[in-house]
């Protein structure tokens, strides 16, 4: 099945080691660029409390709650450590810096 990619902007819109959010049907996503400008995108609310991740401190492939402190793996959305839970990780596809997401895998998650 074909992707729906939907540009959301330039990887130099998100600062390094931070986040930006994309509002969309589903809910919003945060994406985060690491120090090594990976890019990934999960859904930004932390499995916990809902505390927002996008406001949180990425490091390496991880970004730590802002509420509760609790570590997000950026490549899988799983909490790190002793938590437990998740959040959906959104494909995200980078061209020459021109970031994508893929709008159709929130479609079926959420069906």
């Amino acid at each position: 099945m074909d992707m729906n990619w939907v540009e959301i902007g330039d990887i130099s819109d998100i600062p390094l080691r931070g986040a930006r959010c994309v509002k969309t049907p589903q809910g919003k996503i945060a994406i985060f660029r690491t120090a090594e400008n990976q890019v990934f995108a999960i859904e930004d609310h932390c499995p916990h409390k809902g505390g927002p991740l996008s406001q949180g401190i990425v490091h390496g492939a991880a970004v730590t709650c802002p509420l509760h402190n609790w570590v997000i793996s950026l490549e899988t959305g799983e909490a790190l450590g002793a938590d437990k839970g998740s959040v959906r990780t959104i494909p995200v596809r980078n061209k020459n810096g021109a970031l994508s997401i893929a709008l159709d895998s929130l479609m079926m998650a959420a069906e």
